[in-house]
């Protein structure tokens, strides 16, 4: 017998175990079914691009520590232990870790301090090109302190110390890993069947389908509230609502404002949002011409056309009417970012400025078809966006009409979503409408706006925002660091690189039945393994039985 097969051979053991027959204690009950529009990557932490693999992911790994639920991410004093049982400044460049010696992988193997420092190594390594690798490339070394203890190691001291050493890595199994060739880590056999340290074991990845987890009972933080957790992929949103509605499914990520009235006018479910605010929605513009990348994109190339698309647009309307709970974006940033506070110049709605910008430029109707041409040319381009988001397309068709009365037409290419991100991690788009969030650190902005990063879909570049960005990140104090930031806001905004959407939280469908519920939103499941259903409240699927083995 293998060491995959005998883990999965453990994993069926626990659910026999698990059996009506064995009695369900309270506070230890139930089945979650989660109904989500796509379906997870992979869900190996190191190697996963998407939200779903992330959400999964989370409930199956652990970091060594992780941000209370204020999400402040330079009060060190606000952490909450994970895998790490304490930790320490020995000095102002080094944090030292002292691991929870209980800890555990779920095959039964401890947790380390090789486990740490064999994790910092693949996040770093160049050759696994983990989406998180640039998040630590300010840690030196990590080294390890006997089994029990690991010391990180700065290249500087800077206020996100702590908060860059826990929050992007979740530690990997050393033992299970470390034969694995960096190219080949992504495309692990773990990634489709992880073995973590976290709350939940997996159980089962039915492709197209399901994914099925089960509550680990000795884990290190206390036991979890719900037995098993299933995701299901429905694909269509529609789908997943009328799931929720029907008691299908007991938990929608993201409600659209339709959604939203009719899971407030039911007894059995309730609305969550998730807190703090931390998202932000934007349509980028391609700096690059699609067909050629060589070459810059034949109308965004010019600042003047990009900002007249943007005073056409009446963002404060597109948010009345598809993200009430939120507000008008005013940069690359979220309300929980501390970046947020401050003073940020905006481009305003004008339609008649816009149409004298156009006009400037040479764009008119020649031929009274109410459109504007030059050269022969429309002045036409294409949004794309994800069709399982349906608060994207509503705001797409808003924008659409705005657009068309000063002579703009854009037309909207809906996608599923692996081939809405595909489209982007390509560049073949004019126009890209994204969503970015989950992390409380200023630093994100980097990750889709310096020269180069892998989510800078639309090709920006600005050597000075990149310097900025650098200043940024060096900056041994907060003040010093948040000017910087700001500064590279402002720099942002005036390039006209997005029309800056909406920034707030999403609202979630769950059913009523569950308790302690709350969702933060960085992580949608931090606190999932915490929510419970009371003995009263079961219904048959509650119940594991053989027949799910």
């Amino acid at each position: 017998m293998n060491r995959m097969t005998a883990l999965l051979s453990l994993a069926t053991a626990f659910l026999v175990a698990c059996t009506p027959d064995a009695g369900c204690p309270d506070r230890w009950c139930g089945t979650a079914v989660v109904a989500t529009t796509a379906e997870a990557d992979v869900l190996l932490p190191v190697a996963t691009t998407q939200d779903v693999g992330y959400s999964i992911g989370d409930l199956i790994f652990l970091k060594l520590a992780d941000i209370g639920p204020e999400m402040n991410t330079v009060d060190p004093g606000t952490f909450q232990p994970e895998l790490a049982s304490s930790w320490e400044f020995e000095d102002e460049r080094t944090i030292v870790f002292t691991l929870n010696p209980d800890a555990k992988w779920h095959d039964g193997v401890p947790v380390t301090a090789e486990d740490v420092v064999f994790t910092f190594d693949v996040y770093r390594d160049p050759v696994v090109a983990s989406p998180s690798r640039n998040r630590v490339l300010e840690i030196e070394s990590v080294a390890a302190r006997g089994t029990g203890s690991v010391a990180f190691r700065f290249s500087h001291a800077y206020p996100e110390m702590l908060f860059d050493a826990v929050y992007h890595m979740r530690i990997l199994p050393r033992h299970l890993l470390d034969t694995v060739p960096p190219a080949d880590i992504s495309s692990s056999p773990l990634g489709r069947s992880p073995i973590g340290n976290g709350p939940y074991r997996f159980v089962r990845w039915n492709a197209g389908q399901s994914i099925e987890l089960v509550a680990d009972p000795d884990f290190i933080l206390g036991r979890p509230g719900i037995r098993r957790i299933i995701w299901r992929f429905v694909g269509d949103p529609n789908t997943a609502v009328a799931q929720l509605l029907a008691g299908e499914a007991d938990l929608l990520q993201v409600l659209s404002p339709e959604a939203q009235e009719q899971v407030e006018a039911r007894d059995d479910l309730r609305t969550v949002m998730w807190t703090p605010p931390i998202y932000y929605m934007f349509v980028q513009f391609n700096m690059r011409d699609a067909e050629g990348r060589d070459r810059p994109h034949p109308l965004f190339r010019d600042r003047a056309v990009r900002e007249a698309i943007a005073m056409a647009v009446d963002r404060e309307a597109i948010v009345n009417a598809v993200f009430p709970q939120g507000v008008v974006g005013k940069g690359p940033m979220a309300p929980a970012q501390w970046v947020w506070h401050g003073e940020y110049e905006q481009i305003p709605f004008d339609t008649a400025a816009a149409r004298a910008r156009l006009a400037e430029l040479g764009w008119a109707d020649t031929d009274g078809d109410g459109l504007l041409d030059r050269d022969g040319r429309p002045l036409t381009f294409d949004l794309i966006l994800p069709s399982s988001s349906v608060s994207r397309r509503r705001a797409g068709e808003i924008m659409q009409a705005q657009l068309r009365r000063i002579g703009v037409t854009m037309t909207i290419t809906a996608l599923e979503f692996n081939a809405f991100l595909e489209r982007g991690a390509a560049h073949q788009f004019d126009a890209f409408f994204g969503g970015y969030g989950g992390d409380p650190s200023p630093a994100t902005i980097a990750d889709v706006w310096e020269t180069g990063a892998a989510t800078n879909r639309g090709s920006y570049s600005n050597a000075e925002v990149d310097r900025l960005i650098g200043e940024a990140r060096a900056a041994s104090d907060l003040e010093t660091a948040q000017d910087a930031w700001h500064r590279v806001v402002t720099l942002i905004n005036d390039d006209v690189p997005a029309i800056w959407v909406y920034a707030g939280s999403p609202i979630s469908g769950v059913s009523a039945r569950f308790e302690n519920v709350s969702i933060r939103s960085d992580n949608f499941t931090a606190t999932l393994w915490q929510w419970r259903v009371p003995a009263s409240q079961l219904i048959d699927r509650d119940r594991i039985t053989d027949a799910t083995n």
